[in-house]
């Protein structure tokens, strides 16, 4: 059983409103030392199979749904997970 971690940010091009209204508020509350904030999403998933066959299903599930590979960037991290 493995548990992946995926991580999903909009492309640096892309302009990010969230981002820059977190990144302002955190100036304002005197945290001036921030420059820039990009945000972003983390998705944990569970998931059994061998570990290359994971990989290409999680690739596969990016391209399809759990990214905008237009306006997004991906990665994923994976983890071998103790059965319950």
């Amino acid at each position: 059983m493995y548990e992946i971690q995926v991580f999903v940010t909009l492309k640096e091009a892309v302009l990010d409103p969230q981002g820059k209204a977190v990144n302002h508020s955190l100036n304002q509350l005197g945290y001036s030392e921030v420059e820039d904030v990009r945000i972003g999403k983390v998705l944990t998933l569970t998931m059994n199979g061998e570990k290359e066959t994971v990989e290409a299903r999680v690739t596969e599930m990016c391209d399809k749904l759990l990214a905008n590979p237009v306006i997004e960037d991906y990665r994923f991290e994976i983890k071998e997970a103790l059965a319950q």
